[in-house]
């Protein structure tokens, strides 16, 4: 009898989570095409003229050689980059407070890997090469989006670039920096990590988070899914979405699984049968971003990922637990997002399965408690497992000036996973502490020496 009690209140928990989920997404996408949808009203009303100037979007006025170095604001999980969703901005409009800054748009469900590679020829232009090794293994096509001018194609040691990470976003950076210190692009030999100026995250996925195993990942190898949870849901609706390929849908938003050749126009009825048993496709393959976020992903990929000498790090970690007579709970019930809530509930009191190996040693559940309704908060800090890079905690910013390379600065802010994104009036006076802080940062206290030039020594 308590097992079908059980199973009734998994299976409502399901129902609720996936409610919430569909319904928060649907908010999302009736409130980008409702604006613009206002704006054309307007563009239409005004006839402004349109011809004069240069297309935003025209990679030649997003950033210059002889200007400051640009600011890439790289999103997360479900996330967009400027051009998607109309007008909408996944960084709440924060890109509007510098003249150099960046959106790429990624894939929004892609693994890490394939979306380092997709971003390092979005600055620098050509055709997207996952490499060939990869591609192969993980059943998908080499080549992708073709850029044809880069955004940033100047990007070299001589002009490094900011990066500001969300959640995911943070650790494509890493592997992206990574993959410039080992020169794995064909035709770039000269890349290096000191490419990368800084990196700057925002509730950054470093270590993995336990939600991952909440919404439907194993926790005995962290790559394969229960058979009923909220994540095949997922995988469902992604396969459907990709296999029906309606143009418009798509170039409005993109799960970025283009390159598995998905769409009814590739593949046969019999092809989407394949997908939707597990034969083909990124989630048969492993090849998509959940399991890079479970703490054996974030092991796996970190044991490859260094923390480089000349780069600054800052990070941010969110937090909206508390302990209260040493039980982890919810600060709150008005401060959490309904998205989250529920999660931040389940995170707080996380057990890992007393007969699944523990994802490393050393481990306790109780470190994993504190979360945003997204990820861990010891997760967000800095790199910690399988070793913790070299680090300092910060109350006031004033404590780390001037900053020193090589070293993850972090902060803890009450907050959830998505108080800094999206929608800017939830996170009131913060958004724009935060934001102001990073850019301010970015250009007056991240910088690299110039090295003294022969002519210029003088002699004494």
């Amino acid at each position: 009898m308590m097992r079908w009690w059980i199973s009734a209140l998994q299976l409502l928990e399901l129902f609720v989570s996936s409610l919430v989920h569909l319904l928060y997404g649907f908010y999302i996408f009736s409130t980008a095409v409702a604006g613009d949808l206002s704006q054309s009203f307007s563009d239409w009303i005004l006839k402004p003229n349109l011809a004069s100037g240069l297309k935003e979007d025209d990679p030649e006025n997003s950033t210059s050689v002889d200007g400051l170095p640009p600011i890439v604001l790289v999103h997360g999980i479900f996330g967009f980059g400027k051009g998607r969703l109309g007008g909408l901005s996944y960084f709440g409009g924060a890109e509007k407070k510098d003249d150099r800054v960046l959106v790429p748009d990624l894939g929004s469900l892609t693994s890490i890997y394939d979306r380092a590679r997709e971003l390092f020829y979005y600055l620098k232009g050509g055709q997207v090469d996952y490499g060939e090794e990869h591609s192969k293994a993980c059943g998908h096509s080499q080549f992708g989006r073709i850029y044809e001018k880069g955004h940033y194609p100047e990007w070299d040691e001589d002009h490094p670039i900011h990066f500001v990470g969300h959640s995911a976003g943070a650790q494509v950076v890493r592997v992206l920096q990574q993959m410039l210190a080992d020169k794995a692009f064909t035709g770039y030999g000269n890349t290096s990590p000191n490419w990368v100026l800084s990196i700057t995250s925002l509730s950054g996925a470093f270590n993995g988070t336990t939600r991952t195993y909440l919404d439907g990942m194993q926790p005995e190898d962290g790559k394969s899914l229960k058979p009923i949870s909220l994540l095949q849901l997922c995988r469902i609706g992604v396969i459907l979405y990709d296999w029906f390929d309606v143009p418009w849908l798509k170039a409005y938003y993109n799960f970025g699984f283009d390159h598995f050749n998905m769409s009814r126009k590739k593949i046969s009825i019999w092809g989407l049968v394949g997908c939707l048993v597990g034969k083909n496709g990124p989630f048969a393959s492993g090849d998509w971003i959940l399991p890079d976020l479970t703490l054996q992903g974030s092991i796996r990929l970190n044991s490859n990922l260094r923390t480089f000498p000349d780069t600054y790090y800052f990070s941010y970690a969110t937090k909206r637990t508390r302990k209260i007579l040493g039980v982890t709970i919810p600060s709150g019930l008005l401060g959490i997002h309904p998205l989250l809530f529920i999660r931040v509930l389940q995170m707080s009191q996380w057990s890992h399965p007393p007969d699944v190996t523990p994802p490393y040693k050393g481990y306790r559940d109780e470190d994993w408690w504190d979360n945003d309704g997204a990820m861990n908060t010891i997760s967000m800090t800095h790199p910690r497992f399988p070793i913790e890079h070299p680090s300092h905690f910060v109350v006031n910013d004033s404590e780390c000036q001037p900053l020193h390379p090589g070293i993850w600065y972090y902060k803890i802010v009450e907050g959830d996973h998505i108080l800094f994104i999206v929608n800017k009036e939830r996170a009131g006076v913060q958004f724009d502490v935060i934001y102001d802080s990073i850019f301010e940062r970015c250009r007056k206290h991240a910088f690299r020496k110039t090295p003294t030039m022969p002519n210029e020594v003088h002699h004494q």
